[in-house]
């Protein structure tokens, strides 16, 4: 394992590796309630949802790590599962199949530029500067979408946004905890991200904001609402309409999974030359992991964490 995953060449170990699974896992585990949540506006089975997001982060992440040697996770994008939600199936009133199995065909489409490396070429060709400025970008994006949930900032129609309600004993409890995280990355901590979500969430538990877990494991929730409905839609999405959604979700998920893939990639240091090593392989294992979702029942394209 050592060498198949470079430890010496990294400059990392068994400890370093497991303190970093277990800080991604839990800045990811937040999926696992909110695109559930979201996507069952638009009529799907919520358990089945929970089960579908659940397996293909797994399978996505497995494959990156082992098809690429990436030390990154794959999990749903929650911008594509919005897009999904409000604007194809509410907005458009296009039923929740026929949308997903476009999707499943944009997946397939996906997978085919991956393994000619067309996208990996666009993505290499990309110029440095450009490529810092993504990064920097979709980092501002994630931390403004952070903020906002955890209340810290508001919209305000004057100003578009300002401060929240900091007394808000769940938003100071979030302000707080980002307080802690921030010192112990200032002063060198390893694993502040970590340290600063398990300090956060024990003493949200002490006073009552975060629910105390009454169990370890619980029941599955069953895959069959969903499971294989794009096969029964295959027919149904040769209109301009579906045909219009299929070129949307490869315009948008391509600039949302590059812009992704350069921020992790320039932040790990896996940058060699201005160019990601593997890249074409990563951007397989994303797209595999997305047509293997959109079966399950999920959006299929992942957001690198």
């Amino acid at each position: 394992m050592k060498n198949f995953f470079q430890f010496a060449e990294r400059e990392t170990n068994y400890r370093k590796e497991t303190l970093a699974g277990i800080t991604t896992f839990l800045s990811m585990a937040y999926i696992l309630v909110v695109n559930p949540i979201i996507l069952s506006e638009a009529g799907i089975d919520k358990g089945a949802l929970f089960t579908a997001t659940a397996l293909s982060a797994i399978v996505g992440s497995l494959l990156i790590g082992l098809l690429a040697n990436f030390p990154v996770g794959i999990a749903p994008s929650m911008g594509l599962n919005s897009f999904f939600t409000f604007s194809v199936v509410i907005g458009m009133g296009i039923d929740w199949e026929i949308a997903l199995t476009g999707v499943f065909i944009a997946g397939i489409i996906f997978m085919i530029l991956s393994l000619l490396k067309i996208r990996e070429k666009i993505i290499n060709v990309i110029p440095k500067d450009l490529k810092h400025a993504i990064a920097a970008g979709i980092g501002f994006f994630i931390a403004f979408v952070g903020l906002k949930n955890a209340g810290i900032v508001v919209g305000n129609e004057e100003t578009f946004i300002s401060i929240g309600q900091l007394t808000t004993p769940t938003t100071a409890l979030a302000a707080f905890g980002f307080i802690i995280t921030l010192m112990m990355l200032v002063r060198g901590i390893r694993g502040g991200i970590f340290y600063g979500i398990v300090i956060t969430t024990i003493i949200g538990m002490i006073i009552g904001l975060v629910q105390v877990p009454t169990s370890v494991v619980g029941q599955v929730p069953s895959l069959e609402p969903t499971f294989g409905v794009v096969f029964q839609h295959l027919g149904d999405i040769f209109t301009p309409e579906i045909l219009a959604v299929i070129f949307t979700f490869l315009f948008v998920a391509f600039f949302d999974t590059a812009g992704a893939l350069i921020a992790v990639a320039s932040q790990a240091g896996l940058m060699k030359n201005n160019e990601i090593p593997n890249a074409g392989r990563a951007l397989l294992a994303d797209s595999t992991s997305g047509v293997v979702g959109a079966i399950l029942w999920d959006i299929n394209y992942r957001l690198f964490r």
